[in-house]
């Protein structure tokens, strides 16, 4: 890995990113096991994959944590 400067290009999961070297514009990403291996098509399509059901997850959990909110008139009450 020497001679390369690798920057993080796009956060997959909070687990999996994919990297570019200023340098040599080389691309890596994180496999299953945590190491760095090269981005071949095959990673990127599942990097994709991942991010999409990620994303639909993160949404998810965010609307089932959030209370609904009662309009009392002009207040809105949160209930628990």
């Amino acid at each position: 890995m020497f001679g390369h400067k690798f920057h993080v290009t796009r956060k997959v999961t909070y687990h999996v990113k994919e990297y570019t070297c200023k340098n040599c514009k080389k691309e890596l990403t994180t496999n299953g096991n945590g190491y760095l291996i090269e981005l071949t098509p095959k990673f990127k399509e599942i990097n994709d994959v991942l991010e999409r059901i990620y994303k639909n997850r993160s949404k998810k959990k965010i609307e089932e944590t959030t209370p609904p909110l009662i309009p009392i008139g002009n207040l809105l009450i949160f209930s628990h």
